[in-house]
């Protein structure tokens, strides 16, 4: 059976997913030093990670017998054009805002 297919927005909607990438950024952390910080089982932590994993946000290294998890930026890459989409979004219907609002105080 295919592994299930993901977009980043149901990455990042598990509230866990999200805490294990905040964990990954401030360091490469083992399976089992990413499990410590949840009350959840070993394996329930790494079908996390797998799906993580598939989606291109973390990547895993084996280093002697341990298996290190580091993020990616690959899956972060949708969720950046979206987020990037609705700032120039704004960005653009403040500008007219600005403009009308200069024009009135100069009346």
């Amino acid at each position: 059976m295919p592994a299930q297919a993901y977009d980043a927005f149901q990455i990042i909607a598990d509230p866990s997913r999200r805490q294990m990438l905040q964990l990954l950024s401030k360091d490469s952390l083992t399976i089992n030093a990413l499990a410590e910080n949840f009350d959840m089982s070993r394996p329930a932590v790494s079908k996390h990670i797998k799906i993580m994993y598939n989606a291109g946000f973390i990547s895993i290294k084996d280093i002697g017998r341990e298996r290190y998890c580091t993020l990616k930026q690959d899956g972060f890459e949708e969720v950046q054009k979206f987020i990037s989409y609705f700032d120039k979004f704004w960005a653009g219907k403040l500008k007219k805002l600005e403009t009308i609002l200069n024009s009135k105080s100069k009346k």
